[in-house]
């Protein structure tokens, strides 16, 4: 089994590590100023491929960290996926310039799905993850939130994944709002259902990991990939062992 189903992730502001609570710009903690040496140290551990956010990226795009998310890149040799307020071809051109493997995108894909799709035929596939943030209501319905998590977009997981299927989707990163930076573990009955539903996509799981019994449950649920952030950058334990974990049993 491939060791990449552990998924390191940073979310950068103004060239800092730091993680937002629920998405909030206001709850923000800082963690350290070197995201070169974060990142080299959990490829050391093995992890194949990394996750990235570019917070300044998304709140203004003329702010993007594209020289140092290259910098990144080449320093530590990696795969590394990349996300934060894609809007533009350009942007998606940027980003892969600078050594992204793949582009993340949020929004945009739920708002102009006909301009992303354009993308898809002209990059492939292959380059994008769409990363599709899910309230879940009392109907149980997984209705996708935008801008932030502030705007529910009225349409749901369901649809706008087979209405990609058209042009090859394969990536999606996958998170319930509700869990997200709570360390309360993942929502595995969303990703089996969803995970059993679209065999062909490959899913990451995103939102609550905060233990290595939280990895553990997601076993056999269909993931593909397990993004992992405040509980590594909290030392609740590492990338080595999380990698063991999952390969374990």
């Amino acid at each position: 089994m491939k060791k990449s189903i552990i998924i390191p992730a940073l979310d950068l502001i103004d060239g800092h590590v730091v993680r937002l609570h629920q998405g909030d710009y206001a709850k923000q903690t800082t963690y350290s100023d070197d995201p070169i040496t974060q990142f080299a140290d959990y490829i050391r551990q093995e992890a194949e491929q990394l996750h990235l956010v570019d917070l300044t990226g998304a709140k203004d795009p003329l702010k993007r960290q594209n020289a140092l998310i290259g910098n990144i890149i080449e320093a530590t040799q990696s795969r590394i996926q990349v996300g934060g307020g894609i809007r533009s071809e350009q942007d998606v051109a940027d980003l892969l310039a600078v050594g992204a493997n793949r582009v993340v995108i949020g929004s945009t894909a739920v708002k102009q799905p006909a301009m992303v799709k354009g993308w898809f035929d002209k990059f492939g596939a292959e380059k994008f993850v769409l990363a599709l943030d899910v309230n879940i209501n009392t109907d149980g319905q997984k209705q996708i939130a935008i801008h932030g998590w502030q705007e529910n977009s009225g349409v749901t997981l369901e649809e706008l994944v087979q209405d990609f299927r058209a042009v090859g989707l394969r990536h999606v990163l996958c998170t319930d709002i509700s869990r997200d930076g709570t360390l309360q573990g993942s929502n595995v009955n969303l990703y089996r259902e969803i995970c059993a539903e679209f065999p062909q996509i490959d899913f990451q799981s995103s939102g609550g990991i905060g233990s290595l019994a939280d990895i553990e449950a997601l076993k056999g649920s269909g993931v593909k990939g397990v993004i992992v952030g405040r509980a590594l950058l909290e030392g609740k334990f590492t990338v080595t062992e999380a990698i063991e974990c999952w390969q374990n049993g």
